[in-house]
């Protein structure tokens, strides 16, 4: 373009131009208050834990890029650019709100997971999995950007999208049981239905969760060795999650000799009670016969203890059971014990009818 038509264009539309300036110093003022604000509000708050947090870490990746590309589309909207110019001004644009589209989507997921996740040391669940989160979200976002950038410059995006398509259910397949224990670990963080320090057990498996990773979940068991297992294995069981209850009922059962007199029977479930309540923090809940065995009347102690830590338990159960055996030593009341037997052998080797063993000395 000559000097002669630059200054006939600028002659024509020197209005527009004016008033397309003003228009995009105010775009551009508004994007630098908004990116300001999101990066105070990212300052106090840096793990992103309340809505406005979120917001700000969005607002806070406005480039100024986008912004000069902003201007520069708003001044062509007013000044009325020659074609080419105008042209060229519209492809920038598309890229890079694509771009910045795709960034603002990506810190707004990523805030999201964030809020919605407790927050964790490097090492923990969230530390290990945001990694490879960060990874899937952004690989997504970029790959949708980059068809909107195809499509809307004219490109036939269909080929591409189809050929993606089958990439990903070809990689899905072949890494099947990789991604189904890292969407079980997504699952853990944010269903939460257990988290690092909590006691959980599984099928006869006790332990408390120490790491929960992107494959497995690691636990040290109650014994001092460590267990792992896998993510999606572990989901598909029974979980009980000891950390979730705020006491620990216990039940255990004693039996009492057949020559106990019936006022002593009746004694029994307020001599437990007392035994229970001699225990602070622990809760009778009821003492009742369950049976009437071979050679004993069975009974049934169940109580609560205001906490779930298994030492504090374990000292519990022992103190109430020594009360219990002191005061039926009190009372006079026997415990049952199994009746001794021996057997007799035949000539062939064969054990025939049992007789019971002798009492002692007659």
């Amino acid at each position: 373009m000559s000097l002669d038509r630059i200054h006939g264009w600028f002659v024509a539309h020197h209005l527009g131009l004016v008033i397309g300036l003003v228009a995009a110093a105010i775009v551009v003022g508004i994007l630098l208050v908004f990116r300001w604000i999101g990066r105070r509000t990212v300052a106090r708050d840096p793990e992103a834990r309340s809505w406005k947090g979120v917001l700000g870490r969005v607002l806070s990746k406005t480039s100024i890029l986008f912004m000069a590309v902003a201007a520069a589309d708003v001044i062509s909207t007013y000044a009325d650019p020659p074609h080419r110019l105008a042209r060229l001004i519209d492809i920038a644009f598309i890229i890079a709100f694509a771009l910045q589209g795709a960034i603002w989507a990506r810190e707004l997921i990523l805030g999201l997971i964030s809020r919605r996740v407790e927050s964790e040391t490097g090492q923990g669940a969230l530390g290990s999995a945001m990694a490879i989160i960060r990874i899937l979200v952004s690989f997504a976002l970029f790959a949708i950007a980059l068809i909107l950038i195809l499509d809307n410059l004219g490109v036939n995006v269909t080929a591409l999208v189809a050929g993606l398509g089958i990439g990903g259910i070809a990689i899905g397949l072949a890494a099947q049981g990789i991604f189904s224990d890292l969407f079980a670990a997504l699952a853990i963080l944010l269903d939460k239905p257990f988290r690092r320090g909590d006691t959980i057990r599984y099928d006869d498996s006790v332990g408390t969760v120490e790491r929960i990773g992107l494959k497995t979940t690691r636990l040290r068991s109650l014994t001092g060795e460590g267990l792992v297992m896998s993510n999606k294995n572990l989901l598909d069981r029974e979980i009980h999650n000891f950390a979730e209850g705020h006491s620990r009922r216990t039940t255990f059962g004693f039996n009492i000799i057949y020559q106990t007199s019936p006022d002593l029977l009746q004694q029994i479930p307020e001599i437990a009670a007392g035994a229970v309540k001699s225990r602070r923090g622990c809760k009778f809940v009821r003492c009742a016969v369950t049976a009437l065995g071979p050679s004993s009347i069975d009974y049934e102690l169940i109580f609560d203890s205001a906490t779930v830590d298994a030492d504090v338990l374990g000292g519990d159960r022992t103190a109430i059971v020594v009360e219990l055996v002191r005061a039926f030593a009190l009372h006079g009341i026997e415990f049952a014990y199994p009746t001794q037997t021996t057997f007799t052998a035949a000539p062939d080797g064969t054990m025939i009818m049992p007789y019971p063993a002798p009492a002692g000395p007659r």
